[in-house]
C-alpha cells in the first residue's frame, strides 16, 4: 500500500529546493501570452517568484523600425514582443510576421493544440499530487504545495494590474502598416497588419512599473516561495518525492507548452509568423529590394540601410 513510510533508507529533505531554482520557464510563459490567467495558479513549475521578471525577457535589446508606409523610425520597446520576434528571426534571414486579431483561422494549427495538451497535463499533474498527499496524510507536504499556489496566485494578480493597457497613441482606423525590425546578429524581422493592431504589440508599454502595493505584494509572494522550500523539511519521504517529481515535471511541460506555443497574444491581438524566412547574401540586397516595393527610401536612410543620393544628402544639409 502506498503511504508515508513507502520509502526506506531515503533521505530527501532538501527537495524544496528545486522551487527556488532562477527558471524563466514561467516569466516566457507570461510573455508569450501578454499577461497570465487564473488557471496559471495551478501550474507549479520552479521560478515561481522570477515571474515579474518577464518585463527582461528581451535581454535588454529594444530594435529600431522603420515603417515603409510613412518613413517613421522609432524603436520597439515592447519587451515581450521583442521576445518573440527574437525567437522567429533567424540570422542573415528576412522573417515575415502579421498581427491580426486572435480569432485569424491559421492560427488553429496543430502546434496549438499540442501545446495546449502540454498545459493541461501540467495542471492535471498537480490536482494528481495533491491527491496523493491527501491519500497518504502528507499534510506538510500539502502544505508546501499550498503556498506555492497561493505566491502564484499573488504574482499571477501583479501581472494582471502591470498589464492592462494603457497608451498606444492616436488610432488609425483601416490603415495599412508595414515595419522592417533590425534584430542584432543580423535577424530582419517584417512585420504588418493594421497600424492599430501594430502599436498595440509595439508601442507604450507591455508591464507597467510596479507600485508600492504591488512591490509588497511580490516580495510577500517570494517569501511564500523560500517559505514553503524551508518547510519542504518536514515532509515525508514519499511527500518529498512527490514535491521533486510535480516541480520538475511541471518545468519540463511548461517548457514544451512554451516551445510548441508560435504565436505571441497581447492585448486582444495575436502575432505570428507567415511564410519561410527568405536569405539574403548581402543585406544591401533586402534593403534594396523593399525601398523598390514600398516606392520610398526615406525609412530606409533613417534606418542607416542604404546611402543618401546626393540630392537628398544636400537638402538633408539645408534642413541641419
Amino acid at each position: 500500500m502506498f503511504t508515508k513510510s513507502s520509502l526506506k533508507n531515503i533521505s530527501l529533505n532538501a527537495s524544496g529546493l528545486i522551487a527556488l531554482a532562477d527558471l524563466r520557464t514561467i516569466a516566457r510563459r507570461t510573455a508569450l501570452t501578454g499577461s497570465s490567467s487564473y488557471l496559471d495558479i495551478f501550474f507549479l513549475a520552479p521560478g515561481i517568484h522570477c515571474q515579474q521578471d518577464a518585463s527582461e525577457i528581451n535581454r535588454g535589446e529594444y530594435p529600431v523600425a522603420g515603417a515603409m508606409t510613412t518613413g517613421y523610425v522609432f524603436r520597439i520597446e515592447n519587451q515581450a514582443t521583442v521576445a518573440y520576434l527574437q525567437s522567429v528571426g533567424e540570422t542573415g534571414h528576412l522573417t515575415n510576421v502579421f498581427v491580426s486579431e486572435p480569432c485569424h483561422p491559421s492560427l488553429s494549427d496543430g502546434s496549438r493544440i499540442v501545446g495546449l495538451v502540454f498545459y493541461s497535463s501540467g495542471l492535471a499533474l498537480t490536482a494528481n499530487v495533491a491527491a496523493l498527499l491527501c491519500a497518504i496524510h502528507d499534510w506538510w507536504a500539502l502544505g508546501v504545495i499550498g503556498m506555492l499556489a497561493l505566491a502564484r496566485l499573488v504574482n499571477v494578480l501583479v501581472i494582471k494590474r502591470r498589464s492592462t493597457m494603457g497608451w498606444k497613441g492616436a488610432s488609425e482606423q483601416g490603415e495599412q502598416g508595414d515595419l522592417l525590425i533590425l534584430l542584432s546578429q543580423d535577424r530582419w524581422v517584417r512585420m504588418q497588419g493594421l497600424v492599430d493592431d501594430i502599436k498595440a504589440v509595439t508601442a507604450g508599454q507591455w508591464l507597467k512599473e510596479p507600485g508600492t502595493l504591488e512591490g509588497f505584494a511580490v516580495s510577500f509572494g517570494t517569501l511564500l516561495v523560500y517559505g514553503s522550500a524551508v518547510l519542504a523539511g518536514n515532509t515525508s519521504t514519499t511527500g518529498s518525492l512527490l514535491l521533486a517529481c510535480l516541480l520538475l515535471c511541471s518545468a519540463a511541460l511548461l517548457g514544451l507548452c512554451n516551445s510548441f506555443t508560435n504565436t505571441l497574444r497581447m492585448f486582444g491581438r495575436t502575432v505570428y509568423k507567415t511564410g519561410k524566412p527568405k536569405h539574403y547574401g548581402r543585406r544591401l540586397l533586402m534593403a534594396q529590394e523593399l525601398v523598390k516595393e514600398s516606392g520610398r527610401s526615406d525609412w530606409a536612410i533613417g534606418m542607416g540601410l542604404i546611402a543618401p543620393t546626393e540630392s537628398e544628402a544636400g537638402k538633408e544639409k539645408v534642413v541641419v
